[in-house]
């Protein structure tokens, strides 16, 4: 993902990152951006929701497939299989 400067005019709170997350693990590879975005529980401005999407691909905790379907790729037991590991710790 090439990192741009972008003017972010909504900084999203954590409580909507989270209900961001919650929508994308319920529907998980169903929905494109915009379908996703009309499923959100409460209102989120689009800027906003593509700047959270935008974490969370960079933060590889989602794809997007070929039909630009948003799928959940982000497993915490594979995390804390890797994070336990001391050979790959810094």
């Amino acid at each position: 993902m090439k990192q741009e400067l972008k003017t972010i005019l909504h900084q999203p709170r954590l409580d909507t990152v989270l209900m961001i997350e919650e929508s994308i693990q319920k529907y998980s590879g169903e929905f494109g951006r915009f379908q996703l975005w009309r499923k959100l529980p409460k209102a989120v401005m689009y800027q906003t929701f593509q700047v959270v999407l935008d974490y969370l691909e960079y933060s590889n905790k989602i794809a997007f497939d070929k039909k630009g379907k948003i799928g959940w790729i982000f497993s915490p037991k594979v995390y804390k299989e890797f994070h336990q590991r001391f050979d790959l710790k810094r």
